[in-house]
């Protein structure tokens, strides 16, 4: 097959291709490294590419597949992975100076499933530094761009992974979301991003910003792709004391195209004043078209939504000053030179080593841990976190859905929000609640601006109900959805 026609498949479309001898594993490799050499230069959306590896893997699973071993829908499929998933033997960077040459010595387990399934690890995309931002402009290795338009964000943490499936740099991509790090680049870069149940996906191996937020998913560039993802992804893990043992986890299952009466809530919350205008109409078309394939849908009112920003950028930040404390310059990563005595070692180790916006965050979370703050404010956030999750479970005891826009703009200009922080900040306005109810949701593409920039529709499901979601989205793909 050309280049042009490999690239133009879907990860589910070209692991077919593979298995029938159309193409091979070797060749779909070629050619993604090949679009990587063309467009990456301007793009940005790998921070290590690893070609030799890459073609090597390539080559190994291709005579696994001819041998009848690998039959998965994977084998053989490029993935980029995000740059905070360790991978023993391949930099892991955090997009951080202080992990620049970090090279662990094992592998996350999300990644071990890909692995066993036999997709192809192509390299490990840019994210915002130890995925603090919401633009991918904060990466220690230079800013990534949105392929829609280039003078544009790709949101972030996530962005390179979003970026580079966009870009067809790869065939899918994980990514980690702790308060919309995969939906809101999914939805700036026009492709589908997932992020599961809280504890669905192992978390062993990630670089842990935010323990109790944090979730590996899938950014992919259809739904059925999202689907077989999570498949592979999905897991019981041991060495993860958060990680779920399910049964249900045969996503493709819920590819029907059918959701008649489907109840689907419409939060009023999130269309009140700071929604772009477009944003708003798209997503209430995206609601007119399910409207029409059977569902039933309601306007309601979801409550505590002002108060989801202040209590998830105070729980975050404690946590990530908890666990950032770890890089010091002792055990690993960077380490400052000249200077005498261990306190004014790590005082440089952590002033050269870390980023402005993750500084901001640690001394944030440091300062709501201590001494007389504790109780004002990181105990008043727990307890705003558990009203959140009670207003979803009334929600969802009424609605299989809730559906809404995945950010109030579309992407923003390169620069345009990062001088600004609180501005950046309430970007994640749609997306925080769900990772502090530890909820599945997903971002879709439903439309564009008058700019040509993607909008995206968010889908959010009860706990375990990926299900659900999956089979709203690929109704509504399938229907009048943009892919």
């Amino acid at each position: 097959m050309e280049k042009s026609e490999i690239l133009s498949l879907s990860a589910v479309g070209l692991g077919a291709a593979v298995r029938s001898g159309k193409t091979t594993a070797v060749e779909a490799t070629e050619a993604v490294l090949e679009q990587i050499e063309e467009y990456d230069g301007e793009y940005r959306c790998y921070v290590t590419v690893d070609p030799e590896g890459a073609l090597r893997k390539a080559a190994l699973v291709q005579k696994r597949i001819e041998a009848g071993e690998l039959t998965g829908p994977l084998a053989g499929v490029p993935v980029a992975l995000k740059d905070n998933l360790c991978t023993a033997g391949m930099r892991t960077t955090c997009s951080s100076k202080m992990l620049e040459n970090y090279v662990p010595a094992f592998s996350a387990e999300a990644v071990r499933n890909l692995e066993r399934a036999g997709a192809v690890i192509i390299g490990k995309t840019n994210m915002d530094e130890f995925a603090m931002g919401s633009t991918t402009e904060t990466s220690y290795f230079g800013v990534t761009k949105n392929p829609r338009n280039p003078q544009h964000v790709p949101g972030g943490s996530s962005g390179g992974s979003a970026a580079a499936v966009a870009a067809r740099e790869c065939f899918f991509a994980l990514g980690s979301d702790t308060g919309g790090s995969i939906r809101q680049p999914a939805s700036y870069c026009g492709v589908v991003g997932m992020k599961p149940t809280y504890g669905t996906v192992s978390r062993y191996g990630l670089v842990t910003y935010g323990s109790s937020l944090d979730q590996i998913g899938p950014l992919t560039g259809n739904v059925e792709d999202c689907a077989v993802v999570m498949e592979q992804i999905a897991s019981y893990d041991r060495k993860d004391s958060t990680s779920l043992r399910r049964e249900d986890t045969d996503f493709s299952r819920a590819l029907v195209e059918d959701v008649k009466g489907m109840k689907i809530g419409i939060p009023q919350d999130y269309f009140r004043e700071g929604l772009d205008p477009q944003v708003r109409a798209a997503v209430l078309k995206a609601a007119a078209v399910l409207r029409e394939k059977g569902a039933v849908t309601e306007e309601f009112d979801l409550s505590l939504v002002e108060y989801a920003i202040p209590a998830y950028y105070t729980i975050a930040s404690a946590e990530a000053s908890s666990n950032l404390e770890r890089f010091d310059g002792i055990k690993y990563g960077f380490r400052a030179g000249g200077e005498e005595g261990l306190h004014q070692m790590y005082k440089k180790t952590r002033s050269l080593g870390f980023g402005p916006e993750v500084k901001r965050r640690i001394m944030l979370g440091s300062f709501v841990l201590s001494s007389g703050y504790y109780d004002a404010y990181y105990l008043k956030a727990l307890r705003v976190k558990a009203m959140i999750k009670e207003a979803f479970d009334r929600a969802f005891a009424k609605y299989d859905c809730i559906l809404g826009p995945v950010a109030p703009t579309t992407a923003p200009k390169l620069d345009a929000s990062l001088s600004d922080p609180m501005k950046m900040y309430l970007g994640d306005i749609y997306t925080i609640s769900v990772n502090l109810a530890g909820l599945p949701a997903i971002s879709l593409p439903c439309g564009t601006d008058s700019r040509g920039l993607p909008i995206g529709l968010h889908l959010i499901g009860d706990s375990y109900q990926e299900k659900k979601l999956l089979r709203i989205a690929y109704t509504y793909e399938r229907t009048g959805g943009v892919v």
